[in-house]
Order: structure tokens, then C-alpha cells, then sequence
């Protein structure tokens, strides 16, 4: 059984993983790279399927996303507070 010390960096090394995962979770990086490859996918089906102006249509779904990530976190918060209660 591995002493208290090596138990111990193994839960740091834990914590540090799931902190860095977090971070991306939430990142505006993560958020771009989604937003631009739902962009693309959009326009792609819309052009095969030859809708016209496809690359405004396109914008539909992302916005959509985009919105959905700045209002999630507010509706957990609230959530997160009634369930407390």
C-alpha cells in the first residue's frame, strides 16, 4: 500500500488534471473552436443542400450555441441556489 506522501501527490496531481479541465471547459478558446467548426458544418449542409446564402443561414446554429454558453452558467447558479435552499 503507497505511504501517505505518495497518496497525497497523487490526489494533487488529480486535483491539478480536473482544474486544467475545468479551465478548458469554460474557455472562450474551446467555446471559438466549437462555434467555427458548428459554422462550418452549417454552411457545408446548407451549401450541399444549395440553400440560398447559405453563409448568413449558418449563422443560426451558432448563435444559438453561443447564446446557450453565456446563459447556462446564470440558470446553474440559480439552480445550484434553489437546491441549497
Amino acid at each position: 500500500m503507497p505511504n501517505i506522501e505518495e497518496r497525497l501527490k497523487a490526489v494533487e496531481r488529480r486535483n491539478a488534471r480536473v482544474e486544467f479541465d475545468k479551465a478548458w471547459e469554460t474557455s472562450w478558446i474551446r467555446r471559438g473552436l466549437i462555434a467555427g467548426i458548428t459554422y462550418l458544418c452549417a454552411i457545408v449542409l446548407l451549401f450541399i443542400l444549395g440553400h440560398e446564402g447559405s453563409w448568413k443561414h449558418a449563422f443560426v446554429p451558432v448563435m444559438g450555441y453561443l447564446l446557450s454558453t453565456l446563459t447556462l452558467p446564470e440558470a446553474k447558479r440559480i439552480w445550484l441556489e434553489r437546491k441549497v435552499k
